[in-house]
C-alpha cells in the first residue's frame, strides 16, 4: 500500500504540475474537461511513464512479473504503461468501451502479450471498476470504431462494433480492493464504467509481451484505422509521422525491457 500511495503522489504532482513530465510522457483529460484546466480532478491518465523513476518500478515488482513471465517467457518487454484516473463529477465521457486491447499493438505472438492492471484504490460498480466478458480472449480481433454516445467520446477510445444483447449480459464486473491485481489476455473483451461517486477511482497498469515478439506492418488491417490517429497524436507531440508499415517503430521506442534479454537494437 506504500508503493500505491507514491504512485498516487506521484500522479498528483504531475497532474497539478508541480513536477515536469517526464519527455515521453503523455498527460491526458477526459473530453469533458474544460481547456487548460489541470489538476487530479482533469487528468485522467498518465501514459508512458517508461522513463519516471517512481512509475516505472511498479512494472518490474518480482510479484507481477513472476506471474507475467507465464505467458511471456523469461525475455519480458513492458510495451504499454498507465496509470488511469477516474475523477468524480466528469459523468459519461468516463466510461471506456468495451475494446480489445490488441487493436493497439502491432506485435504478435497474440498468445505472449498480457496486461497486469492493479486497483490503487477500491473499485466497484459505482465508481467505474473493469467489465469483462469471460472467454471473449479465446476468438479473433473484432472490428471497432468510436461509438456514438451523445456525451461524446475520449480520443481513441475505440469500441467493438457490434455486440449483441446476449454479449452484454455475459459481461462480469470485477470489484477490487487496493493492491488486488488481475492480469488478462489482449483478446479480452473489457471495459469500465462511469465514476459516480465523489471519489476517486485509480489504477496502474502494464502491458507486457516477449522481448522475442516479432512486430507486423498495420496497413490495411482492421488495426490501421486507429494507427492513424495514435500517429497523428506523435506528429502532434514531436513533429513527426510515421506511415502505417512504420506504426511499430513507435512501440519499439516506448517498449522497455524488464527481464531476461531483448535480441533487437533500440
Amino acid at each position: 500500500l506504500e508503493l500505491l500511495e507514491a504512485y498516487r503522489r506521484r500522479f498528483v504532482d504531475i497532474a497539478n504540475g508541480d513536477l515536469p513530465r517526464p519527455p515521453f510522457m503523455t498527460v491526458m483529460r477526459d473530453v469533458a474537461t474544460k481547456p487548460g484546466e489541470c489538476g487530479e480532478h482533469a487528468v485522467t491518465k498518465l501514459q508512458d511513464f517508461i522513463d519516471d523513476d517512481i512509475l516505472f518500478p511498479y512494472c518490474a515488482l518480482p510479484e507481477v512479473v513472476k506471474y507475467v513471465k507465464c505467458f511471456t517467457g523469461p525475455n519480458v518487454l513492458a510495451c504499454h504503461t498507465m496509470l488511469i484516473n477516474k475523477p468524480p463529477g466528469v459523468g459519461a465521457t468516463g466510461r471506456h468501451p468495451l475494446h480489445q486491447d490488441l487493436l493497439y499493438f502491432p506485435f504478435r505472438p497474440t498468445d505472449t502479450i498480457v496486461c497486469a492492471w492493479t486497483a490503487m484504490e477500491r473499485v466497484h460498480r459505482d465508481n467505474g471498476c473493469l467489465v469483462v466478458i469471460p472467454g471473449s480472449h479465446k476468438g479473433q480481433l473484432l472490428p471497432h470504431g468510436y461509438p456514438a454516445w451523445k456525451e461524446g467520446v475520449n480520443k481513441v477510445y475505440f469500441g467493438v462494433s457490434g455486440l449483441s444483447d446476449a454479449d452484454y449480459e455475459r459481461r462480469v464486473h470485477l470489484v477490487m480492493e487496493p493492491g488486488d491485481t488481475v492480469f488478462f489476455h489482449p483478446l479480452l473483451v473489457h471495459g469500465s464504467g462511469e465514476n459516480r461517486t465523489t471519489g476517486f477511482r485509480k489504477a496502474i497498469s502494464c502491458h507486457y509481451t516477449s522481448a522475442d515478439c516479432q512486430f507486423i506492418d498495420v496497413a490495411g488491417t482492421l488495426q490501421e484505422e486507429l494507427a492513424k490517429e495514435i500517429d497523428e497524436m506523435f506528429f502532434r507531440r514531436t513533429g513527426c509521422r510515421l506511415p502505417p508499415q512504420e506504426y511499430h517503430m513507435l512501440w519499439r521506442f516506448k517498449s522497455r525491457l524488464v527481464a531476461g534479454v531483448k535480441p533487437w537494437d533500440d
